[in-house]
């Protein structure tokens, strides 16, 4: 049986909570009512579950005895943590790719304990000194992979499919987010990229929203989404208007709630179901409110996008989904 627009399960990135107090100290080290306040918020905007966003908490830094304590600080609040997003670890970093591949394992380990079905990973770096001073990160080129480099690329490939295994060892799924100027950062190279990891479990993380916002040319997002879909299984959703006047070579994107931007997500989910995609929804925005933008996403999808009744027609996914039965709908899913 089929997801419905009632019981899909989206989840609501953390996104807008900062991982530092007004003082510097990380959230991981805070008291656990820190944490209640910020998943009880969630909750209250509407959301029965959540994406770990580890630009808040880092679950792969915490202690057990901590860890413990943060999954029964969630069940408390009756809230679910089907999903981390572990983001900024790239694992071909020239740098740091140990430190964050070692980072990568512990956060499928600490996913595992807290009872979630996906991690989602990717190849963005941090993002630059010249990308923090501007309004919109993303006017700015950051860190870019060395297309063309074998190397490179098999290594990405080596690190991926070892953190997989790893995932699949523990009964969880890797997602592999879409990301600019990266392995990961255009229709084809994410699709051959999974391709050469080879693992059922591992698939993408169709985040076509940080492609749209480039403020260069870019894929058509109709495109980008008909080769991807077939090998996604998780989804970060977000939205952006978007302005070209190629004639100037002028091009403009700013965050807009997901109905009023430049992807049709009507028309991309029915891709995605007629692909068989039935993996968890995470809903994102930058910038303002973002916590009551992204519960407003949740929203539209569920009243506008997700089909209301089961029995639609679903073609062959290309990778796991899990969740091929429809979530509960009790709020604690930890």
């Amino acid at each position: 049986m089929a997801y419905t627009a009632e019981n899909w399960p989206i989840t609501g990135a953390l996104l807008p909570f900062p991982g530092t107090d007004s003082q510097g100290k990380h959230i991981n080290d805070a008291d656990a009512s820190a944490w209640a306040e910020v998943l009880t918020e969630v909750k209250e905007a509407g959301f029965a579950l959540a994406d770990l966003t580890d630009s808040w908490v880092r679950p792969g830094d915490l202690s057990p005895a901590r860890l413990a304590e943060f999954k029964q600080t969630a069940e408390n609040v009756g809230i679910g943590l089907p999903a981390i997003s572990a983001i900024r670890r790239s694992v071909i970093d020239e740098r740091n790719w140990e430190a964050n591949l070692a980072y990568s394992h512990r956060t499928i380990d600490a996913a595992a304990e807290l009872g979630c079905e996906v991690v989602s990973v990717g190849l963005h770096q941090a993002i630059t000194p010249e990308q923090q001073k501007q309004l919109w990160f993303w006017t700015v080129d950051g860190y870019k992979d060395p297309v063309g480099d074998k190397e490179a690329w098999d290594n990405a490939v080596a690190r991926f499919r070892e953190l997989g295994r790893h995932a699949a060892e523990v009964g969880l799924l890797l997602s592999l987010e879409m990301y600019e100027d990266t392995f990961v950062g255009t229709a084809d190279m994410s699709v051959q990229l999974v391709q050469d990891i080879g693992l059922h479990n591992v698939g993408l993380n169709p985040d076509t929203g940080n492609l749209i916002r480039l403020h260069r040319p870019i894929e058509d997002w109709r495109e980008v989404l008909a080769k991807t879909l077939p090998y996604s299984n998780y989804w970060h959703m977000k939205n952006y208007l978007r302005d070209e006047d190629v004639a100037r070579d002028s091009y403009v994107a700013m965050p807009t709630p997901m109905e009023s931007g430049l992807i049709n997500y009507r028309e991309a989910f029915k891709v995605a179901l007629s692909v068989g995609f039935q993996g968890i929804l995470c809903t994102e925005h930058y910038g303002g409110d973002g916590l009551s933008i992204t519960a407003s996403n949740q929203d539209y999808l569920r009243r506008h996008v997700l089909p209301k009744k089961d029995g639609y027609a679903l073609g062959q996914s290309k990778v796991a989904q899990g969740h091929q039965q429809p979530a509960t709908t009790e709020p604690a899913r930890v």
